[in-house]
Protein backbone atom coordinates (compact mmCIF):
# COMPACT_ATOMS: atom_id res chain seq x y z
CA UNK A 1 0.00 0.00 0.00
CA UNK A 2 2.91 2.31 0.00
CA UNK A 3 2.28 3.64 -3.53
CA UNK A 4 -1.32 4.12 -2.48
CA UNK A 5 -0.03 6.57 0.38
CA UNK A 6 -1.22 9.59 -1.58
CA UNK A 7 -4.39 8.53 -2.38
CA UNK A 8 -7.54 8.79 -0.85
CA UNK A 9 -9.40 6.01 1.12
CA UNK A 10 -12.74 6.04 -1.16
CA UNK A 11 -10.45 5.94 -4.13
CA UNK A 12 -8.82 3.21 -3.10
CA UNK A 13 -11.55 0.87 -2.49
CA UNK A 14 -12.86 1.63 -6.14
CA UNK A 15 -9.42 0.49 -7.43
CA UNK A 16 -10.53 -3.51 -7.16
CA UNK A 17 -13.75 -2.67 -8.65
CA UNK A 18 -13.14 -1.04 -11.97
CA UNK A 19 -15.55 -1.53 -15.14
CA UNK A 20 -13.55 -4.51 -16.92
CA UNK A 21 -11.04 -3.42 -19.50
CA UNK A 22 -12.18 -4.93 -22.52
CA UNK A 23 -15.58 -3.37 -22.26
CA UNK A 24 -14.23 0.24 -21.61
CA UNK A 25 -11.66 -0.35 -24.77
CA UNK A 26 -10.72 3.43 -26.02
CA UNK A 27 -12.12 4.91 -22.78
CA UNK A 28 -10.08 7.03 -20.64
CA UNK A 29 -11.70 6.79 -17.15
CA UNK A 30 -11.48 3.11 -15.67
CA UNK A 31 -15.19 3.52 -13.51
CA UNK A 32 -18.51 4.71 -13.31
CA UNK A 33 -17.69 6.58 -10.46
CA UNK A 34 -21.37 7.75 -8.60
CA UNK A 35 -21.47 11.60 -8.57
CA UNK A 36 -21.88 13.58 -6.05
CA UNK A 37 -25.38 14.18 -5.60
CA UNK A 38 -26.38 10.33 -5.68
CA UNK A 39 -27.55 8.80 -2.96
CA UNK A 40 -26.32 5.82 -3.96
CA UNK A 41 -22.86 4.19 -4.80
CA UNK A 42 -23.41 2.07 -7.96
CA UNK A 43 -20.36 -0.66 -9.41
CA UNK A 44 -20.26 -3.51 -11.16
CA UNK A 45 -20.00 -6.97 -9.75
CA UNK A 46 -19.11 -10.35 -10.98
CA UNK A 47 -22.22 -12.85 -9.39
CA UNK A 48 -20.35 -15.94 -10.26
CA UNK A 49 -21.78 -16.47 -13.11
CA UNK A 50 -20.00 -14.80 -15.69
CA UNK A 51 -22.62 -12.12 -15.83
CA UNK A 52 -19.48 -9.42 -16.45
CA UNK A 53 -18.20 -11.48 -19.61
CA UNK A 54 -21.77 -11.01 -21.19
CA UNK A 55 -21.75 -7.04 -21.17
CA UNK A 56 -21.32 -5.52 -24.05
CA UNK A 57 -18.35 -2.77 -24.73
CA UNK A 58 -19.29 0.94 -23.71
CA UNK A 59 -21.21 2.80 -26.35
CA UNK A 60 -21.85 6.48 -27.03
CA UNK A 61 -25.52 7.48 -26.74
CA UNK A 62 -26.72 10.29 -27.55
CA UNK A 63 -28.84 12.57 -25.42
CA UNK A 64 -30.65 15.63 -27.29
CA UNK A 65 -30.87 18.44 -25.10
CA UNK A 66 -33.17 21.82 -25.62
CA UNK A 67 -31.55 24.66 -23.74
CA UNK A 68 -33.41 28.29 -23.14
CA UNK A 69 -29.92 29.77 -24.02
CA UNK A 70 -26.59 28.86 -25.18
CA UNK A 71 -24.22 32.01 -23.93
CA UNK A 72 -23.18 31.09 -20.93
CA UNK A 73 -21.16 34.20 -18.87
CA UNK A 74 -18.99 34.27 -16.36
CA UNK A 75 -17.37 37.12 -14.34
CA UNK A 76 -14.29 35.27 -13.38
CA UNK A 77 -11.07 37.48 -12.55
CA UNK A 78 -8.57 35.45 -14.07
CA UNK A 79 -10.27 34.00 -17.49
CA UNK A 80 -10.09 36.02 -20.55
CA UNK A 81 -13.46 35.61 -21.85
CA UNK A 82 -17.15 36.60 -19.93
CA UNK A 83 -19.01 34.72 -22.33
CA UNK A 84 -18.56 31.01 -24.03
CA UNK A 85 -20.76 28.33 -25.94
CA UNK A 86 -20.98 24.63 -25.03
CA UNK A 87 -22.22 22.64 -28.00
CA UNK A 88 -22.10 19.63 -26.07
CA UNK A 89 -21.98 18.37 -22.62
CA UNK A 90 -20.06 15.29 -21.91
CA UNK A 91 -17.22 14.90 -24.18
CA UNK A 92 -15.93 11.61 -26.09
CA UNK A 93 -12.09 12.39 -26.37
CA UNK A 94 -12.07 10.77 -23.07
CA UNK A 95 -9.20 12.74 -21.37
CA UNK A 96 -8.48 11.08 -17.55
CA UNK A 97 -7.99 14.84 -16.52
CA UNK A 98 -10.88 16.66 -17.80
CA UNK A 99 -11.85 19.25 -15.14
CA UNK A 100 -15.38 19.54 -16.31
CA UNK A 101 -16.24 15.72 -15.70
CA UNK A 102 -17.93 16.83 -12.63
CA UNK A 103 -20.63 18.81 -14.67
CA UNK A 104 -22.54 15.49 -15.42
CA UNK A 105 -22.70 14.62 -11.88
CA UNK A 106 -25.54 18.00 -12.75
CA UNK A 107 -27.56 15.45 -15.15
CA UNK A 108 -27.13 12.59 -13.16
CA UNK A 109 -24.94 11.11 -14.79
CA UNK A 110 -21.42 9.85 -13.39
CA UNK A 111 -17.73 12.26 -14.09
CA UNK A 112 -16.33 8.64 -14.79
CA UNK A 113 -17.28 6.73 -17.58
CA UNK A 114 -20.67 8.46 -18.58
CA UNK A 115 -18.88 11.57 -19.13
CA UNK A 116 -17.73 10.09 -22.62
CA UNK A 117 -20.22 8.03 -23.21
CA UNK A 118 -23.34 9.43 -22.46
CA UNK A 119 -23.33 12.68 -24.37
CA UNK A 120 -25.91 16.09 -24.68
CA UNK A 121 -26.19 17.38 -28.19
CA UNK A 122 -27.43 20.78 -27.70
CA UNK A 123 -30.46 20.74 -30.64
CA UNK A 124 -31.17 24.23 -31.98
CA UNK A 125 -28.01 26.05 -30.46
CA UNK A 126 -27.69 27.69 -33.80
CA UNK A 127 -31.36 29.30 -33.42
CA UNK A 128 -30.64 29.90 -30.07
CA UNK A 129 -27.68 31.84 -30.73
CA UNK A 130 -29.15 33.87 -33.47
CA UNK A 131 -31.93 35.48 -31.15
CA UNK A 132 -29.61 36.26 -28.44
CA UNK A 133 -27.09 37.86 -30.81
CA UNK A 134 -30.38 40.13 -31.72
CA UNK A 135 -31.31 41.48 -28.60
CA UNK A 136 -31.19 45.29 -28.61
CA UNK A 137 -28.86 45.39 -25.50
CA UNK A 138 -26.06 42.88 -26.90
CA UNK A 139 -22.69 43.78 -26.98
CA UNK A 140 -20.44 41.97 -29.19
CA UNK A 141 -17.53 40.61 -27.33
CA UNK A 142 -15.16 37.39 -28.17
CA UNK A 143 -17.12 34.39 -27.55
CA UNK A 144 -14.85 31.33 -26.37
CA UNK A 145 -15.80 27.85 -27.56
CA UNK A 146 -13.91 25.13 -26.20
CA UNK A 147 -13.46 25.75 -22.68
CA UNK A 148 -15.46 23.31 -21.11
CA UNK A 149 -15.82 20.67 -23.36
CA UNK A 150 -14.42 19.95 -27.16
CA UNK A 151 -16.63 21.57 -29.48
CA UNK A 152 -15.22 19.35 -32.32
CA UNK A 153 -15.61 15.90 -30.95
CA UNK A 154 -16.35 12.87 -32.52
CA UNK A 155 -20.18 13.59 -32.39
CA UNK A 156 -19.72 16.61 -34.21
CA UNK A 157 -19.11 14.69 -37.62
CA UNK A 158 -22.36 13.53 -37.45
CA UNK A 159 -24.43 16.10 -35.23
CA UNK A 160 -22.49 19.62 -37.05
CA UNK A 161 -23.29 21.87 -33.93
CA UNK A 162 -20.21 23.78 -34.03
CA UNK A 163 -20.73 24.22 -37.48
CA UNK A 164 -24.18 25.71 -37.30
CA UNK A 165 -23.01 28.37 -34.39
CA UNK A 166 -19.72 29.04 -36.41
CA UNK A 167 -21.75 30.22 -39.85
CA UNK A 168 -24.26 32.13 -37.40
CA UNK A 169 -21.11 33.77 -36.02
CA UNK A 170 -19.76 34.44 -39.43
CA UNK A 171 -22.68 35.26 -40.99
CA UNK A 172 -23.02 38.60 -38.49
CA UNK A 173 -19.36 39.04 -38.36
CA UNK A 174 -19.00 38.55 -34.69
CA UNK A 175 -15.55 37.22 -33.25
CA UNK A 176 -15.15 33.90 -31.62
CA UNK A 177 -11.94 31.82 -30.16
CA UNK A 178 -12.03 28.44 -30.58
CA UNK A 179 -10.09 25.87 -28.04
CA UNK A 180 -9.85 22.00 -29.35
CA UNK A 181 -7.64 18.99 -29.57
CA UNK A 182 -9.16 17.55 -32.64
CA UNK A 183 -8.30 17.81 -36.70
CA UNK A 184 -11.88 17.79 -37.43
CA UNK A 185 -11.58 21.68 -37.07
CA UNK A 186 -10.05 22.18 -40.45
CA UNK A 187 -13.82 21.29 -41.78
CA UNK A 188 -14.73 24.67 -41.30
CA UNK A 189 -11.78 26.43 -42.37
CA UNK A 190 -14.35 27.38 -45.06
CA UNK A 191 -15.45 29.29 -42.60
CA UNK A 192 -12.28 30.56 -40.47
CA UNK A 193 -10.23 32.02 -42.98
CA UNK A 194 -12.49 34.47 -44.18
CA UNK A 195 -13.66 35.55 -40.49
CA UNK A 196 -9.77 35.49 -39.53
CA UNK A 197 -9.10 37.73 -42.62
CA UNK A 198 -11.21 40.16 -41.34
CA UNK A 199 -9.91 39.90 -37.37
CA UNK A 200 -12.87 37.42 -35.96
CA UNK A 201 -11.32 34.59 -35.18
CA UNK A 202 -8.31 32.09 -34.04
CA UNK A 203 -8.03 28.86 -32.95
CA UNK A 204 -6.02 27.46 -29.82
CA UNK A 205 -4.96 24.12 -29.52
CA UNK A 206 -4.34 21.64 -26.39
CA UNK A 207 -1.23 19.44 -26.68
CA UNK A 208 -0.88 17.46 -23.61
CA UNK A 209 1.78 15.43 -24.73
CA UNK A 210 4.02 14.26 -28.08
CA UNK A 211 4.24 10.79 -27.14
CA UNK A 212 1.34 8.92 -29.24
CA UNK A 213 1.30 6.35 -26.43
CA UNK A 214 0.89 8.45 -23.59
CA UNK A 215 -1.74 10.36 -25.27
CA UNK A 216 -3.87 7.23 -25.93
CA UNK A 217 -3.48 6.21 -22.35
CA UNK A 218 -4.73 9.88 -21.07
CA UNK A 219 -6.91 11.09 -24.03
CA UNK A 220 -7.91 7.76 -25.91
CA UNK A 221 -10.00 9.61 -28.48
CA UNK A 222 -9.13 12.91 -29.63
CA UNK A 223 -6.20 13.28 -32.28
CA UNK A 224 -3.00 12.47 -32.01
CA UNK A 225 -0.05 14.71 -30.87
CA UNK A 226 0.81 14.51 -34.81
CA UNK A 227 -2.58 15.64 -36.51
CA UNK A 228 -3.28 18.16 -34.13
CA UNK A 229 0.53 19.72 -35.06
CA UNK A 230 -1.01 19.30 -38.96
CA UNK A 231 -4.09 21.03 -38.14
CA UNK A 232 -2.07 23.69 -36.57
CA UNK A 233 0.03 24.38 -39.71
CA UNK A 234 -2.61 23.93 -41.88
CA UNK A 235 -4.75 26.56 -40.33
CA UNK A 236 -1.97 29.00 -39.79
CA UNK A 237 -1.02 28.85 -43.67
CA UNK A 238 -4.85 29.93 -44.38
CA UNK A 239 -3.97 33.05 -42.03
CA UNK A 240 -5.54 31.73 -39.29
CA UNK A 241 -4.18 32.84 -35.72
CA UNK A 242 -2.88 29.86 -33.93
CA UNK A 243 -2.17 29.47 -30.37
CA UNK A 244 -1.25 26.43 -28.37
CA UNK A 245 -1.99 25.40 -24.94
CA UNK A 246 0.55 22.67 -23.11
CA UNK A 247 -2.55 21.94 -20.57
CA UNK A 248 -2.59 20.20 -18.63
CA UNK A 249 0.85 20.06 -17.10
CA UNK A 250 1.33 16.58 -14.89
CA UNK A 251 3.95 15.91 -12.66
CA UNK A 252 6.09 13.16 -13.21
CA UNK A 253 3.69 12.05 -16.18
CA UNK A 254 4.54 15.32 -19.09
CA UNK A 255 6.01 17.78 -17.01
CA UNK A 256 9.42 17.06 -18.88
CA UNK A 257 7.42 18.12 -22.18
CA UNK A 258 7.13 22.01 -22.32
CA UNK A 259 9.96 22.49 -24.48
CA UNK A 260 9.09 19.83 -26.63
CA UNK A 261 5.93 21.24 -27.30
CA UNK A 262 6.42 24.55 -27.99
CA UNK A 263 8.93 24.36 -30.35
CA UNK A 264 6.84 22.10 -32.24
CA UNK A 265 4.09 24.03 -32.17
CA UNK A 266 5.93 27.03 -32.80
CA UNK A 267 7.28 25.45 -36.10
CA UNK A 268 3.82 24.55 -36.68
CA UNK A 269 2.60 27.76 -36.90
CA UNK A 270 1.84 29.04 -33.05
CA UNK A 271 2.43 32.28 -32.04
CA UNK A 272 1.01 32.20 -28.64
CA UNK A 273 1.22 30.32 -25.69
CA UNK A 274 0.02 29.13 -22.59
CA UNK A 275 0.17 26.02 -19.99
CA UNK A 276 -2.07 25.24 -17.16
CA UNK A 277 -1.28 23.36 -14.31
CA UNK A 278 -3.28 19.89 -13.57
CA UNK A 279 -6.56 20.64 -11.82
CA UNK A 280 -8.64 18.17 -9.76
CA UNK A 281 -11.82 19.37 -8.61
CA UNK A 282 -14.46 17.18 -6.98
CA UNK A 283 -14.61 14.07 -8.90
CA UNK A 284 -12.02 14.70 -10.78
CA UNK A 285 -9.60 13.47 -8.00
CA UNK A 286 -10.23 10.23 -7.27
CA UNK A 287 -11.29 9.40 -11.24
CA UNK A 288 -7.39 10.71 -12.20
CA UNK A 289 -5.88 8.68 -9.17
CA UNK A 290 -6.96 5.78 -9.74
CA UNK A 291 -5.94 6.39 -13.80
CA UNK A 292 -2.61 6.75 -12.49
CA UNK A 293 -2.03 3.72 -9.76
CA UNK A 294 -3.84 1.59 -12.66
CA UNK A 295 -1.04 3.04 -16.05
CA UNK A 296 1.41 4.33 -13.56
CA UNK A 297 1.72 3.01 -10.26
CA UNK A 298 5.58 3.40 -9.65
CA UNK A 299 4.72 7.43 -10.31
CA UNK A 300 1.69 7.79 -8.43
CA UNK A 301 2.87 8.72 -5.22
CA UNK A 302 5.71 11.01 -6.37
CA UNK A 303 2.88 12.84 -9.48
CA UNK A 304 0.52 13.41 -6.36
CA UNK A 305 2.76 14.15 -3.59
CA UNK A 306 3.92 16.97 -6.28
CA UNK A 307 0.39 18.19 -7.40
CA UNK A 308 0.13 18.86 -3.27
CA UNK A 309 3.07 21.02 -3.03
CA UNK A 310 1.20 23.07 -6.10
CA UNK A 311 -2.00 23.68 -4.20
CA UNK A 312 -1.19 24.42 -0.42
CA UNK A 313 -0.83 20.82 0.53
CA UNK A 314 -4.30 19.50 -1.26
CA UNK A 315 -4.67 18.34 -4.72
CA UNK A 316 -7.33 21.20 -5.73
CA UNK A 317 -7.33 25.02 -5.01
CA UNK A 318 -10.06 26.78 -6.59
CA UNK A 319 -8.80 30.11 -5.70
CA UNK A 320 -9.07 32.63 -8.43
CA UNK A 321 -5.20 33.89 -9.47
CA UNK A 322 -3.43 30.28 -8.20
CA UNK A 323 -5.94 27.42 -9.32
CA UNK A 324 -4.33 27.74 -13.49
CA UNK A 325 -0.84 27.80 -12.50
CA UNK A 326 -0.34 26.57 -8.39
CA UNK A 327 2.00 27.55 -6.47
CA UNK A 328 5.26 26.83 -4.66
CA UNK A 329 8.89 25.65 -5.72
CA UNK A 330 7.95 22.84 -8.13
CA UNK A 331 4.95 25.41 -9.55
CA UNK A 332 7.54 28.05 -10.12
CA UNK A 333 10.33 26.14 -11.93
CA UNK A 334 7.58 25.37 -14.54
CA UNK A 335 6.32 28.71 -15.02
CA UNK A 336 9.98 30.04 -15.49
CA UNK A 337 10.59 26.88 -17.70
CA UNK A 338 7.72 27.87 -20.17
CA UNK A 339 8.36 31.48 -19.81
CA UNK A 340 12.28 31.03 -20.87
CA UNK A 341 10.96 28.57 -23.65
CA UNK A 342 8.34 30.84 -25.16
CA UNK A 343 10.83 33.90 -24.89
CA UNK A 344 13.23 31.61 -26.70
CA UNK A 345 11.38 30.51 -29.65
CA UNK A 346 9.70 34.33 -30.19
CA UNK A 347 5.64 33.26 -29.22
CA UNK A 348 4.45 36.48 -28.46
CA UNK A 349 3.75 38.08 -25.25
CA UNK A 350 0.62 39.68 -26.63
CA UNK A 351 -2.86 37.80 -27.06
CA UNK A 352 -4.28 38.29 -30.45
CA UNK A 353 -7.09 40.72 -29.98
CA UNK A 354 -10.03 39.75 -32.32
CA UNK A 355 -12.90 42.71 -33.49
CA UNK A 356 -15.91 43.78 -32.00
CA UNK A 357 -16.68 46.73 -34.40
CA UNK A 358 -17.93 44.50 -37.47
CA UNK A 359 -20.82 43.06 -35.61
CA UNK A 360 -23.91 43.56 -37.46
CA UNK A 361 -26.71 42.03 -35.29
CA UNK A 362 -29.67 39.51 -36.90
CA UNK A 363 -32.90 41.39 -37.84
CA UNK A 364 -35.66 41.22 -35.20
CA UNK A 365 -38.08 39.62 -36.95
CA UNK A 366 -40.29 41.37 -39.64
CA UNK A 367 -38.49 45.20 -39.78
CA UNK A 368 -40.21 48.28 -41.65
CA UNK A 369 -37.52 48.84 -45.08
CA UNK A 370 -35.32 51.26 -44.59
CA UNK A 371 -35.84 55.03 -46.49
CA UNK A 372 -31.95 55.51 -46.63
Amino acid sequence: MGRLAEISTDAQAQIGALVDPERRRGRGSLSKRSGRYEKEIREEADDGWGSLETLEALKTNIHVEKPRSIITKNDSPDIAFDRSINPYRGCEHGCVYCFARPTHAYMGFSPGLDFETEIFVKEGAAQLLERELSAQNYAPKVIAIGTNTDPYQPSEKRHRIMRSILEVLARVKHPVAIVTKSALVLRDLDLLAPMAKDGLAKVAFSVTTLDPRLARIMEPRAATPERRLDAMEKLAAAGVPVAVMAAPIIPAINDDEIEAILTRAHAAGAREAGYIMLRLPLEVRDLFSEWLVANFPDKARRALSLVRSTRGGKLYDPTFGKRFTGEGPYAWMLGRRFELAAKRLGFSNSTFKLRTDLFEPPRRGPQQLSLF
